[in-house]
């Protein structure tokens, strides 16, 4: 089976790096056109080529934006809309693991990851779903963490962002899907990509990076790490045609971590 896209545009935040470069990677050669946001300038810029060279025929945006902000995201939307064209797929992707011990964590805080997780996720879905609904085709994906399931000690606030945005994800399936609007969620286990490669980096035992790997690999049942294509894989088959039937769900990709289903 050969996944599709067939000219759709695909707006995909945190776009830059990792998980975010390589589903827009993946959907750009899948035949569809992406529109990039993050805040790096230099760091898009990088990934466009980077796209463009792999998937020479495809549209590729890049728009730094501070989706922080209502304003950023308003800009974000606008302009991915005008540079490649009306958005039939969003990947709300945006966010870094922000934990720590609960009386430990300010408002500022707070505030700042449901910015970033939640209230950006909320507006871009604003910003794209009338269009979505007037065409009668569009996809959501929220990227989220096994943590919105079964949040461990610690895990504030991101556990709880990630877990509004699972119930957001349920929300709006059922609200669209008579308009053939499919809304699900990836929930991100351990794989290879710019976070872990700053948490390697921050590691004070002078370890390499595949002895690093093979060490978090040993806390998954397949005894590895993700990597980042096998991820944008599968958000590839849910924001293609084929994946026309599966909406509402959230999906563990974490080689078997996830202590629930």
């Amino acid at each position: 089976m050969q996944l599709t896209l067939n000219g759709r545009k695909a707006l995909i935040t945190g776009g830059s790096k990792g998980l975010g470069l390589a589903m827009a990677k993946a959907f750009a050669q899948a035949g569809g056109h992406v529109a990039l946001v993050a805040r790096g300038a230099e760091a898009l810029e990088a990934a466009k080529a980077e796209i463009q060279a792999a998937a020479p025929a495809a549209k590729v945006a890049a728009i730094p934006a501070d989706i922080r902000t209502a304003e950023g995201c308003a800009a974000a939307a606008s302009a991915a809309a005008a540079a490649i064209g009306p958005i039939d797929i969003l990947v709300n992707n945006a966010g870094t693991s922000q934990r720590g011990p609960f009386l430990d964590i300010s408002d500022d805080l707070w505030e700042d990851d449901l910015n970033l997780k939640l209230m950006a996720a909320i507006r871009l879905c604003r910003a794209v779903l009338p269009g979505m609904q007037q065409r009668r085709w569009g996809r959501i994906i929220n990227v989220l963490n096994i943590g919105a399931k079964a949040p461990l000690a610690t895990s504030t606030p991101t556990s709880v962002s990630r877990a509004a945005g699972m119930a957001l994800t349920k929300a709006l399936a059922n609200e669209y899907a008579p308009h053939n609007v499919l809304v699900n969620a990836l929930l991100v286990g351990i794989i290879e990509s710019d976070q872990w490669v700053r948490r390697h980096a921050a590691d004070k035992r002078n370890i390499t990076w595949e002895e690093w790997k093979e060490e978090q690999g040993r806390s998954v049942p397949l005894g590895r790490i993700g990597k980042a294509e096998e991820f944008a894989a599968m958000a590839l088959m849910l924001a293609s045609e084929q994946g026309g039937y599966v909406t509402g769900t959230a999906i563990n990709v974490d080689g078997g971590r996830s202590p629930v289903v």
